[in-house]
């Protein structure tokens, strides 16, 4: 590649690319946006066939693959949505699923919200302790706590409520939210508090007023990254979930293992279960993209 100089009517010398050069920059950008096109079809390729293969009758299902779908549309039917609907068992592990999910969401965004601003600006003693004791709670994985953790819940009578894995979502997510929250707010100007505190703000004040404004990009990136957990979870919702009253990820399971051609259901329950985590996702993607670039840039 190639360059040559040439002086702008401003007096500043500015390089100058071949023509070979710039139609290779432009080839290669061009061929980066293909391949990002091509990996995102194949990335929804899933999506898609789950999607069809939900307004498909059990018979094409069983017998063609759902591409077959694009050859006779016309065969498409919401028939496997009105049969989801008359399924009691998955409308209310939805119901279930929503319970669980929403408090445990709105819980740890609350409560790690206080906690952040209180390790980030307050003074207490013990503060870089505690939070190092937080931190350290990160890499307890979850798996390790399941049996000592039912054992304790059966003891107190929340096992198998949906109180108990409320608790258990909240507690396994409030350290993470305590960390990603607590530096966040320290990137916060120090004046802008200070300025607060001199017009008399209180710390409730100061939280409500300047931090949480001001945090709502990492708030909101939390908020989707709790409710995605919580609501695509399994593990937790098989052992401590009401199994009169489980959420929609046992709730199919079950039906897996009763009904194992019980496509007509499954295939509908499983994509209304994953439509919804994407339609919260893409409502708060703005500011879901601004709280993971946030402090990417001074």
């Amino acid at each position: 590649m190639t360059t040559t100089t040439a002086t702008g009517a401003d007096g500043i010398v500015r390089a100058k690319r071949s023509l070979p050069a710039r139609i290779a920059s432009r080839a290669g950008g061009g061929a980066l946006r293909v391949s990002l096109i091509l990996v995102g079809l194949l990335w929804l390729m899933p999506t898609v066939g789950l999607l069809l293969s939900s307004l498909r009758s059990p018979a094409d299902i069983a017998s063609t693959g759902w591409w077959k779908t694009f050859a006779d549309p016309s065969r498409l039917t919401f028939h496997n949505y009105t049969s989801l609907l008359d399924n009691s068992t998955i409308t209310n592990s939805l119901l279930s699923t929503v319970l669980i999910t929403v408090p445990a969401t709105v819980l740890v965004v609350v409560i790690g919200s206080f906690a952040g601003y209180a390790f980030a600006w307050m003074d207490f003693p013990g503060r870089d302790w505690w939070f190092m004791v937080v931190v350290s709670l990160l890499v307890v994985p979850v798996q390790v706590a399941l049996v000592p953790v039912a054992k304790l819940f059966g003891q107190i009578g929340i096992f198998e409520t949906t109180f108990g894995v409320i608790v258990f979502h909240v507690a396994f997510g409030l350290p993470f939210a305590i960390f990603l929250l607590r530096n966040f707010f320290a990137e916060i100007p120090r004046e802008l508090l200070e300025a607060a505190r001199l017009d008399g703000a209180g710390e409730i004040r100061l939280f409500t007023r300047v931090v949480m404004p001001l945090g709502g990009p990492a708030i909101a990136s939390l908020g989707i990254f709790q409710f995605l957990w919580v609501w695509n979870d399994m593990l937790v919702a098989l052992i401590f979930a009401d199994s009169k009253h489980p959420p929609i990820t046992v709730a199919l399971q079950q039906q897996v293992r009763q009904f194992g051609n019980n496509i007509d259901v499954l295939a509908p329950g499983a994509f209304v279960s994953m439509v919804i985590p994407l339609a919260v996702f893409f409502a708060f993607q703005r500011q879901f993209v601004s709280g993971v670039m946030a402090g990417a840039v001074k």
